[in-house]
């Protein structure tokens, strides 16, 4: 009998929502990639857990604010629990590259925070980002499957992490796809 839901990491930008060099700093830049509120949805309906860990430098660069960064995460959460879905949790880092913390991927601090808040064991959970800094962070934490999808900068990723040796368990088109593989290795039957 376990006792927690399996767990999904989600970073945000290029995976959930589309990214932009010049980040996303409000609201009003924030626009779903197509299909991914209804990826987080079925993913819920079929029991797992979706915890976001993204990096968020924008904040310490003063590109933008906490007060805008949460209205961001306010649309996000809306239009995905508008599809059925939820988030469980968010976990930031606002840190910027050279500020040597503990939490900017590919570093494992925030999936550990997660890890610890919620008792999950990190062997039985999968991760999907759009760079090799998410893939970094899944294998820094002990995450079971890391998986790439190819929206975002996962095309550029996923070249830098086939020559650095440390490819992801899985490279998908987008979230959708990354969904449907993650609940068939799951072997859970799936609620479609």
């Amino acid at each position: 009998m376990r006792h927690h839901k399996p767990t999904v990491f989600l970073d945000r930008d290029g995976v959930i929502n589309q990214d932009s060099p010049h980040y996303i700093k409000t609201a009003d830049e924030f626009r779903f990639i197509p299909n991914s509120a209804e990826a987080i949805a079925l993913l819920c309906k079929n029991g797992f857990q979706v915890i976001l860990i993204t990096n968020q430098s924008m904040i310490n660069r003063g590109i933008s604010t906490v007060r805008h960064l949460d209205a961001i995460f306010e649309k996000m959460t809306a239009g995905i629990q508008a599809k059925g879905g939820d988030i469980q949790d968010i976990f930031y880092c606002p840190h910027g590259p050279d500020e040597g913390c503990a939490c900017r991927k590919p570093k494992p601090g925030l999936i550990l925070q997660a890890l610890d808040r919620y008792a999950i064991d990190p062997a039985t959970a999968f991760m999907v980002g759009d760079s090799a800094k998410d893939i970094g962070c899944a294998r820094n934490a002990g995450v079971g499957n890391a998986l790439l999808v190819l929206t975002g900068n996962g095309g550029k990723a996923r070249e830098t992490l086939i020559k650095d040796k440390n490819e992801p368990d899985f490279t998908a088109p987008d979230l959708m796809a990354a969904v449907q593989w993650i609940i068939q290795t799951q072997g859970s039957s799936p609620q479609l």
